[in-house]
C-alpha cells in the first residue's frame, strides 16, 4: 500500500477512468478488530469483488449508534481498528472506495427524505426488529433510531445508485426492504431516480467459535485476525471437539466437530481426508487433529499480522486513503442528492 496524498489522488483518478459498469456497496458496523468469522463471512468476498465491480465499502458508524447510543465511547477507536484489519486482509483503497459513513452527511439528508415516504408497517414487520430487541434485552431499543435503521440502510445503498449489495441469506430481507423503498420513491415521483439494487447472494461459511457456537464477540468465543500467535495456538488447542470423543479411543464424526470446519478452509485435501479417516476410526486424537490444522492457520494469518503491523506505523497514509475515499463518496452522494432534491421539489425556490 503506497502512502501520501498524491498517490491516493492518482489512484482515484485512475479508478474514474476504469468506468466499471456495475457498482456495489456494503458496510460493517465498527465493532473493533475483526475475527475469523468476519474474515470468511464478508471480508474475503469484498476483496474478490473489488476487481470485478466499482466497489464502495464503508464503516457504518451511525448504525453503531442505533444500539450503542448510550455508550459510544469506543466507536472512534473501533472504526480505525476495523479499517486497519480491512487493509491488512487485502482490501485495497486504490481498487475500492473506502470511507466512513458519518463523514458523508448526504446519507442523513437522504435518510430524512426517505423517512417521509416509508410506511411505518414496513419497519414494524422487519424480521430483525423484534429479534434484536430480544437478543439485546439489556438495552433500551424502543427508539426511533432503532426502528428506522433500515431506512438509513436503504439511504446508504441507493445514494450511490448501487446495482448490487453482497449479502448472506440472513440479510436478504434488508435488501428487499431497500428495493421496496427505492421503488416507492420512483413511483411516487414518477421518475427513475434510483436503480433497484440486487442482492448478490454469497455462500458464507459459518465459522464456529472456540465453544462450538457461531463465532461472536458477544459469546466471547472469537479467534481474532490479528491476535498474537501464542493466543491463536492456545485457543485452537483448547477448542471443543466432537462430544462423542470423550476418550482418545472413542471414534468420532468430523462433521460434528467445530475444528473440522477450520480444516475445510485451511488444510490440504489429503490432510482433510486423513483427519476424516483418523477421527472416524480413532486413529488420531483431537490434539493430533488440531496440530495438523495449526501450521496452515498460522501461515494464513502471518501476512495479515505483518501488514497490520506496517499499517499501524503508517497511520498518516491510512487516514489519507480513507480521506480520499470520503471525498470520492461525497462527490457521488452530492450528485444523487441534487437529483433527489430537484425531484421532490425542494432546493432553490428563487
Amino acid at each position: 500500500m503506497r502512502t501520501g496524498r498524491m498517490d491516493w489522488r492518482r489512484a482515484e483518478e485512475e479508478k474514474d477512468l476504469m468506468n466499471k459498469d456495475k457498482r456495489i456497496l456494503s458496510g460493517m458496523r465498527p465493532t473493533g478488530r475483526l475475527h475469523l468469522g468476519n474474515l470468511h463471512g464478508a471480508l474475503k468476498n469484498w476483496i474478490q469483488l473489488q476487481d470485478q465491480y466499482d466497489c464502495f465499502f464503508f464503516v457504518a458508524d451511525w448504525h453503531a449508534l442505533t444500539t450503542d447510543y448510550a455508550d459510544p465511547g469506543a466507536i472512534r477507536q473501533n472504526t480505525w481498528d476495523m479499517i486497519l484489519d480491512w487493509f491488512a486482509a487485502g482490501l485495497d483503497p486504490e481498487r475500492a472506495v473506502v470511507f466512513i459513513q458519518s463523514h458523508v452527511k448526504e446519507h442523513a439528508e437522504l435518510y430524512l427524505l426517505l423517512g417521509m415516504i416509508t410506511p411505518l408497517a414496513w419497519l414494524e414487520r422487519n424480521p430483525t426488529y423484534k429479534e434484536q430487541q430480544q437478543q439485546l434485552e439489556t438495552k433500551d431499543l424502543s427508539t426511533y433510531g432503532f426502528l428506522g435503521y433500515p431506512v438509513l440502510q436503504a439511504a446508504d445503498i441507493i445514494i450511490y445508485r448501487a446495482h448490487g449489495v453482497p449479502v448472506g441469506k440472513d440479510q436478504l430481507p434488508h435488501v428487499e426492504l431497500t428495493r421496496e423503498i427505492a421503488r416507492r420513491f420512483n413511483f411516487i415521483y414518477n421518475r427513475e431516480v434510483f436503480p433497484i439494487p440486487d442482492a448478490l447472494l454469497t455462500e458464507v461459511p459459518v465459522l464456529p467459535g472456540t465453544d462450538g457456537r457461531k463465532m461472536s464477540k458477544s459469546y466471547g468465543n472469537c479467534i481474532y485476525m490479528t491476535e498474537p500467535e501464542e493466543s491463536v495456538r492456545r485457543k485452537i488447542l483448547q477448542m471443543v471437539t466432537d462430544p462423542a470423543r470423550a476418550r482418545r479411543s472413542d471414534p468420532g464424526d468430523p462433521e460434528k466437530c467445530p475444528v473440522f470446519e477450520y480444516h475445510k478452509l485451511y488444510s490440504t485435501a489429503d490432510e482433510v481426508a486423513h483427519v476424516v479417516q483418523g477421527c472416524r476410526t480413532a486413529g488420531i486424537g483431537c490434539v493430533d487433529c488440531k496440530k495438523i490444522l495449526l501450521p496452515h492457520l498460522l501461515e494464513h494469518l502471518a501476512p495479515i499480522w505483518q501488514k497490520r503491523s506496517a499499517l499501524e506505523r503508517d497511520m498518516d497514509g491510512v487516514k489519507a486513503a480513507v480521506q480520499a475515499g470520503i471525498e470520492r463518496a461525497g462527490r457521488e452522494a452530492r450528485k444523487t442528492m441534487e437529483l433527489v432534491v430537484e425531484t421532490v421539489g425542494l432546493g432553490n425556490h428563487a
